[in-house]
C-alpha cells in the first residue's frame, strides 16, 4: 500500500483549481502508464516529461530566452562565454599546448555559449594557430540541434544528416572548425578533450527519498484517487533499488539522488584520466546540504511540478558532493565555488571595462551593466550558481605533460577561475 504524502517546498499542494490543471497530452500519457504498470518514480516522471520522444518538453520546444521558460547565463551576457573560452585556452596552455583538442559541450542550449567560446578562439587565433580544434555537441533535442546549427555553422557548407547514426549531424562552424552532433556522450570520440556542462546536470532525472521510522522510502507519483486526472506524491511501502545511492552516514531527512549524473561523471573521469583535458561544470546546486529542490519553471515563474506536465521545465539542484564521489578518485576535482568568485578570478571586471570603453551606445552599455549584475549579484546568479572542475591528478601535482604535448615542463598547480587567472 503506497502512502500519500504532503509537504516539501515544491510538492503539489493538491488544492489547484481544475482550470489551472489542464489535461495535457503528457498527463494523459502518464495516467495511462500509471494505470497500466503502477506508480512511477520521480526520476521516471522527469524522464518522460522532459525527453519522451513524442511529447517531451525538451524534444520539440525552444524553451530558452525571454519567450521561453528560463534564461541562462550565456543568453544574458557575452562576457560569460568569453571567460569560459579563456578558461579552456588557459588549461590548454598550462598543460603543454597539445597539437589538437576536442571541445565537447553537453546540452548546448541554443549554441550561444559555444558560439561565444569559439569567438574567443578566433580572437586568440595566434595562440591557437598550430592546434587542430573540433567541436562536439551532445544534444537529444531535434529542435535545439537545428537552432544550434543555425547559430554556429557556415550556411555555405551544407550540413550532413544521418538520423540513424551516432553522429546524426555534421558541419563546419563560421570560423571553419568541424562540428558534430551526438545524442550520447558515449558516442563522442575519445581523445584529448575539454568538456563543458552548463546547466546540464540539473535536468537529469532524480530519485527522491524521505526518511521514515521504517527507514528510507522512495517518493513515487500516483493518480489521485479523488480526482481521476490529477497526480499526487506517495511513499513506497518498502525499500527500492535506488536506495543504494544514499550514503550510509546520511544525516538529512530528505535526499535527491541522480544515478544518470553519476554515470556521466564516471565516463568523463575515465576519459580525462586516460587522454587528458578537463571538464568544467556550471550549475546551481549544493555540496550535499540541501533536501527538497525538485521544482518546475514555466514562463520564468515557479510552477507546480505535477500540474500540466509537458508545459514546464523540471529541474533539481546538483549535488556536487555526489559528483565528486562518483569521480571515484580517478581524477582530481575542484570546487564547487560560487559563480561570482569564479568569474571575478577569470577577470570579468577587466573585460566589462574593455567592452564599456569600446561602446558609445547607451543601450549597449546598460545591457552590459545589467548582464554583469545578473551574473555577479549574490542575490541573483552570483551565489546560486557554482563552478566545479575535473582534471587529471598530475595537473594539480606538478606531474609531466600529456604525451602529445610539445613542451616538457611540469604543469602549473594553479587553475584559473579557482584561483586568479595568470597567463603562463
Amino acid at each position: 500500500m503506497l502512502r500519500f504524502i504532503t509537504g516539501g517546498n515544491y510538492f503539489s499542494s493538491g488544492n489547484e483549481p481544475a482550470e489551472n490543471n489542464p489535461v495535457t497530452p503528457m498527463l494523459r500519457h502518464l495516467i495511462y502508464k500509471i494505470k497500466s504498470t503502477g506508480p512511477i518514480t520521480v526520476a521516471e516522471y522527469m524522464k518522460e516529461v522532459l525527453t519522451n520522444p513524442a511529447k517531451g518538453y525538451y524534444v520539440y520546444r525552444d524553451m530558452l530566452g525571454e519567450q521561453g521558460d528560463f534564461i541562462t547565463s550565456p543568453e544574458i551576457s557575452q562576457i560569460f562565454g568569453e571567460l569560459l573560452g579563456i578558461w579552456f585556452i588557459s588549461e590548454w596552455m598550462a598543460t603543454g599546448k597539445s597539437t589538437a583538442f576536442q571541445l565537447v559541450e553537453l546540452g548546448p542550449g541554443r549554441g550561444t555559449l559555444v558560439g561565444d567560446i569559439l569567438r574567443v578562439f578566433t580572437q586568440l587565433g595566434s595562440v591557437l594557430k598550430n592546434c587542430d580544434i573540433s567541436v562536439h555537441l551532445v544534444e537529444v533535442s531535434q529542435k535545439l540541434s537545428e537552432i544550434q546549427a543555425l547559430t554556429l555553422t557556415e550556411e555555405k557548407v551544407p550540413l550532413e544528416r544521418n538520423v540513424g547514426s551516432p553522429v546524426y549531424m555534421k558541419g563546419v562552424t563560421k570560423s571553419g572548425i568541424p562540428i558534430s552532433w551526438y545524442r550520447r556522450l558515449h558516442d563522442v570520440p575519445k581523445g584529448y578533450s575539454f568538456y563543458l556542462a552548463h546547466e546540464f546536470f540539473d535536468v537529469l532525472p532524480v530519485h527522491k527519498f524521505q526518511k521514515t521510522p521504517q527507514g528510507w522510502r522512495e517518493v513515487f507519483i500516483d493518480i489521485d484517487p479523488q480526482i481521476s486526472d490529477k497526480l499526487r506524491f506517495v511513499l513506497a511501502p518498502s525499500a527500492t533499488p535506488a536506495e543504494a545511492f544514499i550514503q550510509h552516514d546520511e544525516t538529512r531527512d530528505h535526499v535527491e539522488v541522480c544515478p544518470d549524473a553519476g554515470v556521466i561523471i564516471e565516463e568523463l573521469s575515465q576519459r580525462i584520466a586516460l587522454t587528458g583535458g578537463a571538464a568544467l561544470v556550471a550549475d546551481y546546486g549544493h555540496d550535499g546540504t540541501k533536501t527538497d529542490t525538485f521544482r518546475g519553471f514555466c514562463g520564468h515563474k515557479l510552477h507546480d511540478v505535477l500540474i500540466a506536465p509537458g508545459t514546464a521545465d523540471l529541474t533539481a539542484d546538483v549535488d556536487f558532493s555526489y559528483l565528486r564521489r562518483m569521480a571515484q578518485g580517478k581524477v582530481a576535482s575542484l570546487g564547487p565555488i560560487k559563480q561570482h568568485t569564479f568569474l571575478k578570478n577569470m577577470g570579468i571586471d577587466v573585460r566589462l571595462k574593455v567592452l564599456l570603453d569600446k561602446s558609445n551606445e547607451p543601450s549597449v552599455r546598460q545591457q552590459l551593466l545589467q548582464g554583469y549584475d545578473m551574473l555577479m549579484n549574490p542575490k541573483k546568479m552570483g551565489e546560486r550558481f557554482n563552478f566545479f572542475a575535473l582534471l587529471p591528478h598530475e595537473r594539480l601535482q606538478g606531474g609531466r605533460h600529456q604525451r602529445n604535448a610539445r613542451q616538457s615542463k611540469p604543469f602549473a598547480s594553479l587553475v584559473a577561475g579557482f584561483s586568479e587567472l595568470a597567463w603562463q
